[in-house]
């Protein structure tokens, strides 16, 4: 009968196994991590405030405070976003897809989470022979 090919314990296997595992947000990545998260916030709050203006019709506060709320959010996660797009090499494709999140309600949430869970909200590894660059 021929021996197991991996006898070896799961945690004595090489890192790389565990590579995939998602990885913490470092520096710029958890400054985005905040400004997604205020940004859904302001995002339901203006969401209630419009339903308590146009539906029920008792008052128009929430509007004006969270639209102003949101708007500002809404600049500053752009900003983040590209920031940490550029600082990150994150490429076209994730870039605007963390743009446009920032349109639908409560998409800033799904993708800081799939940002996060593919470990592109930590610092990138440094470039062998490139100048010191760190975020």
């Amino acid at each position: 009968m021929p021996a197991p090919a991996d006898t070896q314990p799961a945690d004595a296997r090489p890192a790389v196994a565990r590579a995939t595992a998602p990885t913490r947000p470092t520096g710029l990545g958890r400054l985005y991590v905040v400004v997604a998260w205020i940004e859904a916030f302001t995002w339901a709050g203006l969401l209630v405030g419009m339903f308590l203006k146009y539906v029920t019709e008792t008052t128009e506060a929430g509007v004006w405070l969270f639209g102003r709320l949101h708007g500002g959010a809404f600049v500053a996660y752009g900003i983040v976003a590209l920031i940490v797009a550029v600082r990150y090499r994150w490429g076209i494709w994730r870039t605007l897809v963390a743009l446009a999140a920032a349109v639908p309600p409560l998409a800033t949430l799904l993708a800081e989470w799939w940002l996060r869970r593919t470990g592109h909200l930590a610092a990138p590894p440094q470039i062998p022979g490139a100048p010191d660059r760190r975020p």
